[in-house]
């Protein structure tokens, strides 16, 4: 089992940027995808982004061309670099790994706030 710890979470104004972190450890070789998902409040957790072992990424439209998903395989991170944030964005952001025979694995989640 991987263990997933993100940090990087805050407040920020409208029209400012964070970068969030997800740290994974044990199980890693077999991991398929790397995602953020976030939930905002009174709301569904919901995919935003996510990014494949061959480095493919995916972006939910609200977030395209403003959220950006990396990874640094040396260090075993993901980061999701998040600009032209918006009060919309509100909400706790989550890392998960997902495997290829269907598990899936949570990082803690991390509370971003974006004031207007």
């Amino acid at each position: 089992q991987v263990q997933l710890v993100e940090s990087g979470g805050g407040m920020a104004q409208a029209g400012g940027s964070l970068t969030l972190s997800c740290a994974a450890s044990g199980s890693i070789s077999s991991i398929d995808t790397m995602g953020w998902y976030r939930q905002p409040p009174g709301k569904q957790r919901e995919l935003i982004a996510s990014i494949r072992s061959g480095g493919g990424t995916n972006y939910q439209d609200s977030v395209k061309g403003r959220f950006a998903i990396s990874r640094d395989s040396a260090k075993n991170t993901v980061y999701l670099q998040m600009n032209s944030l918006k009060p919309e964005d509100t909400a706790v952001y989550y890392c998960n790994a997902h495997y290829a025979w269907g598990l899936d694995a949570w990082g803690q989640g991390t509370l971003v706030t974006v004031s207007s």
